[in-house]
């Protein structure tokens, strides 16, 4: 059986639809009294995305190369001066996303997009938009994957939150029919002259490939891990092009200078990090490129991955697991990878939840956070300083970092409010050498799919 990230199905709108009916509203009479009930965009002022906490102010730049699907498409957050007045960019930059949330939730995209268009759409990303980047030293990189039916900028948290720390960090947007929806260049028609490049390409929108019934799951997502793979090779290419003083155009219209990263990068400090799918992302690239030192497993989902690659890794990685996501097997491929002579980590997040990574935690209250199960247990912005600190500790250790991160490094062995070493999932005896406490296992179900099991 294989479990699955995804944002919750239909579930969420049937149960929005309901509500409405319930209330005696039709959908084009939602008042703010409903959804103040549901912790929403009323709200959001008292909530939202939390700001950096380290000495740095954040920029936040997008990049999109070469037309059609070989490109690559990532956000950059990093560090920039703290003088200047600069606008904070939506977080959800497009209709198109919407929509794309509504075919990953199997939902009528109408009435998603009035709901989340509602709900996020004046929710804003606390970084300065096309700010210049801060010269002066050189910084360490790190590449993210997004999870299934997710994109570049619904883990802006953990971005902002290691950017501010002093690293840069590129959000890949993966083009492998995983992400709720993203777009490339393709050219209207054929053109010669780099001047007339941008003006004769349009934009070509793909969104999540949802599987049909019965339709066998292996063989997609790894083909997909593999894509998504290279799509992060790709962008880490194309970042140390630009450190190393080459250009590569960007075909969207910004105003950032890429010319200043030129050896700002320290080329020597390179990690990697995901979440979910991500996370099985960031295992397959550190087994296919050594330059990636360590990495971060947020919350892995294992199910696309091959026993040979564990083989094949190196390099120190870190787990860092919530407590209701996983299940004897996911658990159980993580610990093929523990093996004498590199560090392999793992801690749980106890009240911590699947969504408690992404952004969507911060940003609804808590009757529609635990309905959905967007919210755990334990307080999102605790949960998020937990997931932050633990990844900056690991990082200095494996990265010989001269910080202070290593105050975090009882982190890592589980120690500390609201975290247990090892995982809190019951496995056979044989196996358990590190969960020392039971939990309910996750059951079978088909309707809401915030972690599940596929039948």
């Amino acid at each position: 059986m294989a479990h699955v990230t995804r944002l919750p199905r239909d579930y969420l709108c049937k149960r929005a639809h309901h509500w409405l009916k319930q209330k005696n509203f039709g959908v084009r009479r939602v008042n703010n009294q409903l959804l103040k009930s549901m912790g929403s965009n009323s709200s959001v002022q008292f909530c939202g995305i939390p700001p950096g906490k380290g000495p740095h102010s954040v920029g936040c730049t997008d990049f999109m190369s070469a037309p059609e699907i070989q490109g690559s498409f990532f956000r950059l957050f990093y560090p920039c001066p703290d003088a200047g007045d600069y606008e904070e960019p939506l977080w959800i930059p497009r209709n198109e996303y919407y929509l794309g949330l509504a075919d990953t939730l199997k939902s009528n995209r109408t009435l998603i997009n009035y709901f989340f268009s509602y709900y996020f759409g004046s929710v804003k990303c606390p970084v300065k938009w096309n700010a210049p980047f801060k010269r002066g030293e050189k910084y360490p990189l790190i590449i993210l994957s997004h999870g299934l039916g997710a994109f570049r900028t619904l883990y802006s948290a953990v971005c902002v939150g290691l950017a501010s720390q002093g690293f840069i960090v590129a959000a890949v947007e993966h083009r492998d029919s995983s992400a709720s929806a993203t777009y490339y260049m393709e050219e209207k028609s054929p053109s010669h002259s780099a001047d007339q490049v941008r003006g004769s390409l349009e934009e070509v929108w793909m969104y999540v490939k949802v599987l049909k019934q019965g339709e066998d799951e292996f063989p997609l997502r790894f083909q997909q891990v593999n894509q998504r793979a290279d799509e992060c090779l790709r962008a880490l290419n194309i970042i140390l092009d630009f450190n190393a003083g080459k250009h590569t155009a960007n075909l969207l219209p910004s105003s950032f200078d890429w010319q200043l990263i030129k050896d700002s990068i320290d080329v020597q400090r390179i990690s990697t990090v995901g979440h979910s799918f991500g996370a099985a992302t960031a295992i397959k690239c550190l087994a296919r490129d050594s330059r990636f030192r360590c990495g971060i497993a947020l919350d892995a989902w294992m199910f696309p991955l091959k026993d040979e690659v564990f083989s094949e890794i190196k390099q120190p990685v870190m787990f860092v697991n919530s407590e209701k996501f996983h299940w004897v097997q996911n658990i159980l491929t993580m610990k093929k990878m523990f093996s004498a002579g590199v560090e392999r980590k793992m801690i749980t997040i106890m009240g911590a939840v699947h969504q408690s990574f992404p952004d969507f935690t911060f940003l609804t209250g808590k009757l529609i956070g635990k309905l959905f199960k967007l919210k755990g247990n334990i307080n999102p912005y605790v949960c998020m300083d937990i997931i932050n600190n633990v990844t900056l500790a690991f990082l200095q250790r494996h990265l010989d970092l001269q910080r202070d991160f290593n105050k975090w490094d009882h982190l890592i062995d589980g120690e500390g409010e609201f975290i247990i070493p090892g995982t809190n999932v019951v496995l056979p005896p044989d196996q358990d050498e590190t969960a020392k406490r039971h939990v309910e296992e996750i059951p079978a179900r088909k309707d809401m799919g915030i972690a599940f099991k596929n039948p």
